[in-house]
C-alpha cells in the first residue's frame, strides 16, 4: 500500500500547509518532511518492482476497470524517485532564497501547499493506470505551475501565465477528447484493456486515435511545432519554479508518449512522423538558443532541442532505443534542472541573466562558475559525462535500426550537441570568463544580432546567496555526476525496464491477474 502515499502525502501535506499560513516556519518543515519521505517510499518502491514485479493497487478495493487502478513499474519507480529528488532539492533552493529575500519572490503561504499539489499531480501522472486519472494527474499540474509561474504579481509573468494557461487547455481538451474517443471505441479507459483491445482496432482508427493522443501530450511536452509557448513562460518565473518547470513538466509529456506508444500501439504506426518530429525538435531548438543574448531563455531553447533526443528513442521502438530514451530522460531531468538553479544564481550575483551586461563573475562566484561549466559541458555530451553517454546509446539504436531517416536524425543530433556545447561555453566565457571592465567597451557583431528577454528592463540588481542555495545546487550537480560514475547499473534498470514496457502482456497481467473482464 506504499503506491497511494506517493499522492496522499504530499496532497495532506498541502491541506496543513495551508493551514498553516502564518506560521512559515512550520510550513516549511511539513513540506520538506513530506518530500523526505516521498524519496524514501519511492526508493522502497524502485527495490520492491525491480526484486518482485510491478505493485498494482485497486484504490478503495475496487477492482480494475470499475474502480481507480495505480500500477508502479520499473519505469514508473525510477520517475518517482527522480522527480522526488528534484522536488526535494529545489524546495531547499527555494526556501534559501526565501530567507534571504523575505519570501518576495516566493511567498510561503502560497507557495509550499501550491508546490505541494503540483508535486501530487506528478507523482500521480507516473502512477495512473487509466487515462482518466492520467488526466487528472495533468489538469492538476495545470492547476498548481499556473499558480507558481505568476508568484509576484508582475505584468510579465501574468502575461506569460495567460499563454501558459492558454496553451495547456489547449492541450487538455485534445487529450480530453482523445479519452472520449478511446473511451467510444472500447468501451475503456484503463491502460491495461486499452492495450488488449486497441490493437485489433481497425488500423485507420488506430492512427486516428494515436495522432489524437500524441497531439495532446506533444503540447505538454514541448514537441516542435508545438512548443512556441515555452522560452516566453519558463524564464519569467521565479528560478525555484522555472527550474521544477524545466526539469519535469516537461517530462510527464515524454513519459505519457512513451506509455501509450509502447502499451497501446506496438506495432509503433507513428514511427516516421515521430522521427521527423524528433529531427525538427532538436534543430529548431538549437538554432533559437543560438540566437539567445539571455542565459534563462538560452536554457529554455536547449530544453526543446533536447526533447527530440528523447523523441527520436521512442520512434525508433526498440528495446535498445527505449533503454536509452529511460536514461536519457533521467539524466536531462536532473542536468536540467541544474543548469536553471544556476542560472538563478548568476542572476542574484549578477544582477542580471543578459549576456549583454554580466561579465568577470569568475571572480566574483567562482563556485558558480564552476558549476555552471559542468552542468553545461555534460548537457553539451562532452564525454565521460551522462549526457554523452546517453547520446551514444540513441545513436547506436539508431544505428542498429538502420535505413536513412534514422541516420539522418543521428547527424542532427550529434550536430545539436556540439551546438549546444557551443551555446552553453559562449554563455560561460562572456559571463564569467570576460572581465567585468570590458562590458560597456565591448563590441561584438555577434552579440549584436542576439535577442535578448523582450521583458528585460536593463536593470542590474545584485543579491547575495545563501549556503543552502548553493548547497542544494551542488548536491543535484553531484546527482548528476553520479549518473556518470554509476551509468553501468543505471543503464542496466533501464534495460529491465524497456524490456518490461516493451511486453504489454506483462502490464496486462500485473493488473488482470485473473484475466482480462
Amino acid at each position: 500500500m506504499l503506491a497511494p502515499l506517493v499522492v496522499a502525502l504530499p496532497l495532506l501535506g498541502s491541506a496543513i500547509a495551508l493551514a498553516l499560513g502564518r506560521r512559515p516556519g512550520r510550513q516549511i518543515g511539513i513540506s520538506v518532511l513530506v518530500l523526505a519521505a516521498v524519496v524514501v517510499i519511492s526508493a522502497v518502491l524502485l527495490v520492491l518492482v525491480d526484486r518482485g514485479g510491478t505493485v498494482v493497487v485497486h484504490v478503495g478495493g475496487w477492482q480494475a476497470p470499475w474502480g481507480i487502478v495505480l500500477v508502479v513499474d520499473r519505469l514508473a519507480a525510477l520517475m518517482l524517485l527522480v522527480s522526488a529528488l528534484m522536488l526535494l532539492g529545489v524546495l531547499l533552493f527555494a526556501v534559501g532564497q526565501g530567507i534571504l529575500d523575505g519570501d518576495r519572490e516566493t511567498p510561503v503561504s502560497i507557495f509550499h501547499p501550491t508546490y505541494l499539489v503540483l508535486a501530487a499531480g506528478l507523482f500521480n501522472a507516473f502512477i495512473a493506470g487509466d487515462l482518466f486519472n492520467l488526466y487528472v494527474g495533468f489538469e492538476m499540474l495545470l492547476s498548481a505551475s499556473y499558480v507558481l509561474l505568476t508568484l509576484g504579481g508582475t505584468g510579465a509573468r501574468i502575461r506569460a501565465g495567460v499563454t501558459y494557461i492558454v496553451v495547456s487547455l489547449v492541450s487538455s481538451v485534445l487529450f480530453f477528447s482523445a479519452i472520449a474517443l478511446l473511451y467510444g471505441a472500447t468501451g475503456t479507459v484503463t491502460l491495461a484493456l486499452l492495450a488488449e483491445r486497441v490493437p485489433q482496432l481497425a488500423p485507420d482508427v488506430q492512427l486516428v486515435l494515436g495522432l489524437m493522443l500524441l497531439l495532446g501530450f506533444s503540447v505538454k511536452a514541448a514537441v516542435f511545432p508545438l512548443s512556441f509557448w515555452l522560452p516566453d513562460s519558463y524564464p519569467t518565473a521565479p528560478a525555484p519554479v522555472t527550474a521544477v518547470f524545466a526539469g519535469l513538466l516537461t517530462k510527464v509529456g515524454v513519459y505519457a508518449i512513451l506509455r501509450t506508444q509502447t502499451l497501446l500501439f506496438p506495432e509503433n504506426p507513428l514511427s516516421v512522423p515521430l522521427l521527423v518530429l524528433a529531427l525538427l525538435t532538436m534543430l529548431i531548438g538549437i538554432l533559437g538558443a543560438l540566437a539567445q543574448a539571455d542565459i534563462k531563455r538560452l536554457l529554455s531553447f536547449t530544453l526543446v532541442s533536447h526533447i527530440g533526443y528523447m523523441i527520436f528513442g521512442i520512434a525508433l521502438g526498440t528495446p535498445q532505443a527505449i533503454a536509452a530514451t529511460i536514461f536519457y530522460v533521467v539524466h536531462h531531468i536532473t542536468v536540467q534542472t541544474t543548469l536553471f538553479l544556476c542560472a538563478g544564481l548568476i542572476e542574484r550575483v549578477g544582477g542580471t541573466t543578459s549576456l549583454a551586461r554580466l561579465g568577470g563573475m569568475l571572480k566574483t562566484a567562482p563556485l558558480v562558475a564552476g558549476l555552471f561549466f559542468v552542468g553545461a559541458l555534460n548537457l553539451g555530451g562532452i564525454p565521460p559525462f551522462s549526457g554523452f553517454l546517453g547520446k551514444v546509446a540513441l545513436f547506436q539504436a539508431g544505428a542498429e535500426l538502420g535505413g536513412p531517416l534514422p541516420f539522418i536524425v543521428i547527424a542532427a543530433g550529434a550536430a545539436t550537441s556540439l551546438l549546444t556545447l557551443y551555446a552553453l561555453t559562449r554563455a560561460w566565457n562572456m559571463a564569467f570568463w570576460r572581465p567585468r571592465r570590458e562590458i560597456e567597451d565591448y563590441e561584438s557583431p555577434m552579440l549584436d544580432r542576439l535577442t535578448d528577454d523582450p521583458h528585460d528592463e536593463g536593470t542590474v540588481i545584485t543579491k547575495t546567496i545563501s549556503p543552502l542555495m548553493i548547497g542544494a545546487t551542488t548536491a543535484l550537480l553531484a546527482l548528476t555526476l553520479s549518473l556518470t560514475v554509476f551509468a553501468g547499473p543505471v543503464f542496466a534498470f533501464a534495460a529491465r525496464a524497456a524490456a518490461e514496457i516493451e511486453e504489454p502482456a506483462a502490464y496486462i497481467d500485473a493488473v488482470f491477474p485473473d484475466g482480462a473482464p
